[in-house]
C-alpha cells in the first residue's frame, strides 16, 4: 500500500510539472497579439487548418497543406503573417521567433518593392530556419536575408529596406513541383536594434 501511495504521489507530482513550467516560461515573453497576426492559402486548393481559433493559450498552432504548382503563371502558397505594429522595421536589425515547425521554415520579409504595390514578383527577402519539434527559439539578423534563388531577372533589387518592411511571412519550406504538409506553432516574435 504505501508503495502504491508513493507511486501515485510521484505521478500527481509529474503533472504538477507538466503544468507549471510551460506557464512559467510562457509569461516571460510578449503576448501574442490577435489584431496582428492572420494567415493566406492560394485559391487553387491550399489549406490552412486552425484549432478553433488561430492564438489559443498563447501560441498559435495552424497546419498547412499547399498544392503542388498549378502551372506556369498559377502558383500555390502558404503562409502565417504578421503584421508589424508600426507597419515597419525600421531601426531593427533582429527578428528573435520561438517556434516549432516539422519541416524548414521561412521568414520572409514583405517589402513594398517587391510585393502587390511593386514589381510583383513577391521575391521577398529571406532566411531559412531548421526544422524543430521542441520549442526553439532562433534570433536572426536581417543582414543575413537573400533574396530567393527563383527571383526574376525582372526583378530589381533595390536591397532590403526595414522601413519599407510592413509584414513578416513565416511559410513552411515546401517545393513548388510537390506541395506538402506542415504544422507551425509561434510562441513569440520580436524585434531589436
Amino acid at each position: 500500500m504505501h508503495f502504491f501511495k508513493t507511486l501515485l504521489l510521484a505521478g500527481l507530482a509529474s503533472l504538477l510539472l507538466l503544468f507549471t513550467v510551460p506557464a512559467n516560461a510562457a509569461s516571460t515573453q510578449t503576448p501574442l497579439d490577435k489584431h496582428q497576426w492572420s494567415y493566406d492559402t492560394d485559391p487553387y486548393g491550399s489549406e490552412a487548418i486552425i484549432n478553433e481559433k488561430l492564438i489559443r493559450h498563447g501560441g498559435i498552432w495552424i497546419k498547412f497543406k499547399r498544392v503542388p504548382r498549378v502551372d506556369e503563371k498559377r502558383n500555390s502558397w502558404i503562409e502565417l503573417i504578421h503584421k508589424l505594429p508600426t507597419a515597419s522595421l525600421a531601426g531593427n536589425q533582429k527578428i528573435r521567433l520561438t517556434y516549432q515547425c516539422d519541416i524548414p521554415l521561412i521568414i520572409k520579409l514583405s517589402q513594398l518593392e517587391y510585393g502587390k504595390n511593386g514589381d510583383q514578383s513577391y521575391a521577398h527577402y529571406q532566411i531559412k530556419l531548421p526544422a524543430t519539434n521542441q520549442w526553439s527559439t532562433k534570433e536572426v539578423d536581417l543582414k543575413d536575408f537573400y533574396r530567393p534563388e527563383w527571383t526574376p531577372a525582372s526583378s530589381k533589387d533595390l536591397g532590403l529596406l526595414p522601413e519599407h518592411i510592413n509584414a513578416i511571412y513565416l511559410t513552411p519550406s515546401m517545393t513548388d513541383k510537390d506541395g506538402g504538409e506542415a504544422i507551425l506553432q509561434v510562441r513569440s516574435i520580436e524585434f531589436s536594434s
